[in-house]
């Protein structure tokens, strides 16, 4: 494959307007890789516009309004799992104890002797009681602020040691 006069002034042409497989694919015979290649060699500007917004603080304002409302749907979705504050006591089952309507969350090691699982009931299709839901499904994406994290472990550590 070579690069001829004419392919060359199209790359500078196409250079910044489209993406390097769809100048690939116009000027036919060359590969993806070979247009970038050859746009650095040719010290074309590595800067290609995708996106504008009309001024930066308006983008800005968009972008942070989405933010807040992400953190309200996941902090909404956290306290809706603690609404109901009452918890059952634990009822401290081994393995073979355990049915599917009991809470399957290990205390402590499999090792020590003390070893048992919660045994609260379960929620309906889960393994865990809602206690335990709070521990092992976190949302996806970002973490939640710390602060709001702090508070949530403190509430579960006394539910814990009340319970």
């Amino acid at each position: 494959m070579s690069w001829t006069e004419e392919k060359v002034a199209k790359l500078k042409e196409l250079w910044g307007k489209n993406t390097a497989s769809e100048i690939a694919g116009i000027i036919g015979g060359v590969s993806r890789n070979a247009v970038i290649g050859k746009a650095n060699r040719l010290k074309l500007s590595a800067k290609i516009k995708t996106r504008t917004a009309n001024s930066k603080s308006e983008f800005q304002n968009l972008n942070d309004e989405g933010i807040a409302k992400t953190r309200k749907v996941r902090k909404s979705k956290f306290k809706s799992l603690i609404i109901e504050k009452d918890f059952e006591p634990e009822n401290p089952k081994q393995l073979e104890e355990l049915d599917e309507d009991s809470c399957k969350w290990p205390i402590g090691h499999p090792d020590e002797s003390s070893f048992y699982f919660c045994g609260r009931t379960s929620l309906k299709d889960f393994s865990y009681c809602k206690l335990h839901l709070l521990y092992a499904y976190q949302p996806k994406g970002k973490k939640e602020e710390v602060s709001e994290k702090e508070e949530a472990q403190e509430f579960i550590e006394k539910k814990i040691n009340t319970a």
